[in-house]
């Protein structure tokens, strides 16, 4: 049993994390500032579950609290650190730039030196697909080179694999980094494509399809990400022995770091999930085709050969399986029957 820090708690990966984290016997605090990105509602829905919960305490606080954030690592005195808290979305970053700054960047920074100054045996973080930016070359893999991020936002989560680096470096911090490949499930994020696709298919609305239905995403169902999470908190990093400065790995270091992908290895065309949707809802969507939007990339694919090497374990769940799951949960949330 560990004492361990969930931030974003009452967010979509960071409840299901906190979930498992609890079924298992860890006490977790929940940490979360229930913005208004998406409709909070849903934020207090999943918190309530998790308060319902032994072994489960909260704390509404800002990243950016900085005094606040120091009080809180001095008194828990956490073992691990599962950092999920972060303003997300690609689109949204080509608006409002400084929330990611001062999210993701600031707020990563108060964390790394909470877990530095308290003993934290472990900080495990999300990091994101997005990091691949204008690589072409596929599957992605951790080993590759990724310096030419595509947005403000992909720009903000390879700087936080950066800053964990100097931190794993300079003061011994193991750090595990996460780049989470299109996540889908129940009690998921309103901005996602499946769920805008199933409100809109639902309400008899239009669905705005991107690139002309021709994007690949992997994507990753929520179990999945929860299970790679875990694995990953639990599997401390350590210093590669056989990192060589003269041809540096990215994934690994000299350092107690290491970067992982979790992404289900098995890319999807954007077409088969409306197609896949449309079957599980029984319904026709009315298709909006447009181009790509700024700031996305055409497709996505993890390789996740070091992850399974490290931890045993790979995403697998079929889109199928994941989408009715979601569309179950959807007409159970909202109350809407068939």
């Amino acid at each position: 049993m560990a004492k361990i820090l969930v931030t974003g708690a009452a967010g979509f990966i960071g409840s299901h994390t906190s979930t498992r984290l609890l079924a298992r016997g860890d006490e977790v605090v929940g940490l979360d500032n229930i913005n208004d990105y998406y409709d909070p509602t849903l934020k207090e829905a999943r918190l309530a579950r998790l308060q319902a919960q032994p072994g489960f305490r909260f704390v509404r606080m800002e990243l950016g609290d900085r005094s606040g954030l120091e009080t809180l690592f001095r008194d828990e005195r956490f073992d691990k650190v599962i950092h999920l808290a972060a303003q997300a979305g690609v689109r949204y970053s080509l608006t409002n730039p400084h929330t990611y700054i001062d999210s993701n960047l600031v707020g990563f920074l108060h964390i790394l030196e909470g877990c530095r100054h308290h003993g934290v045996q472990h900080l495990t973080y999300a990091s994101s697909s997005s990091v691949y930016g204008a690589n072409t070359a596929m599957p992605f893999s951790v080993h590759q080179n990724v310096d030419h991020p595509v947005s403000l936002y992909a720009a903000t989560k390879k700087a936080n694999e950066l800053m964990a680096h100097t931190y794993s470096h300079l003061y011994g911090l193991p750090t595990t980094g996460l780049r989470f490949f299109t996540v889908y499930g129940p009690w998921g994020r309103p901005d996602m494509a499946l769920f805008l696709f199933t409100k809109a298919i639902l309400e008899g609305k239009p669905i705005d399809v991107f690139n002309h239905g021709k994007m690949r995403r992997d994507f990753t169902y929520i179990d999945d990400i929860v299970e790679g999470v875990i694995r990953t908190s639990d599997h401390t990093a350590q210093p590669n022995p056989a990192w060589n400065s003269d041809d540096p790995d990215p994934a690994t270091s000299k350092a107690p770091y290491r970067i992982y992908n979790i992404g289900n290895n098995n890319p999807v065309e954007l077409m088969h999930l409306i197609e896949t949707l449309e079957k599980a809802l029984g319904r026709t969507a009315e298709k909006r085709m447009l181009p790509l939007q700024m700031g996305d990339v055409p497709a996505t694919y993890a390789d996740v050969e070091a992850l399974v090497q490290d931890v045993g374990f790979a995403p697998q769940t079929p889109i199928e399986t994941g989408v009715q799951r979601f569309v179950d949960w959807y007409r159970t949330y909202f109350n809407i029957g068939d």
